[in-house]
């Protein structure tokens, strides 16, 4: 004798029948604030990177620092860096900000709505050499 399962159960004919729902109404993936921290971070350190070339200044720069601020989808970022110097520091400071925005909307799906760029130091080009008054 066969029996059919149980509409109730979970193994039942009903159950399978069932289709889910689309993918957008089954859940959302959440990215916790520190971890957008540090890809803006890690971002940040390759536009550097990218800036200072290989010369003694890039060697000296300390690692970045960012804060986030996540709402709704949309995040705030805010980034403390050292820049080499001499540089143009406006233009050095966008470049920054336009590749971190883009590289973390691009990495975490959320719409970035501003990012904040703090220069702490700046580190000579010439490096740490004494040079005496002759």
């Amino acid at each position: 004798m066969t029996t059919q399962g149980d509409p109730a159960l979970p193994g039942g004919a009903a159950g399978a029948t069932r289709a889910l729902p689309p993918a957008a109404e089954r859940g959302a993936t959440v990215i916790p604030d520190k971890v957008v921290a540090r890809i803006a971070a890690r971002a940040a350190r390759e536009a550097l990177r990218g800036q200072a070339g290989t010369g003694t200044a890039h060697r000296e720069l300390a690692a970045p620092r960012a804060s986030v601020a996540v709402a709704g989808g949309s995040a705030r970022l805010g980034l403390t860096l050292d820049l080499p110097y001499p540089a143009d520091l406006a233009g050095a400071a966008r470049e920054v900000q336009h590749y971190v925005g883009e590289r973390v909307a691009l990495l975490t799906g959320m719409k970035i709505t501003e990012v904040t760029v703090v220069i702490e130091h700046l580190v000579s080009a010439a490096g740490h050499e004494q040079r005496r008054v002759q």
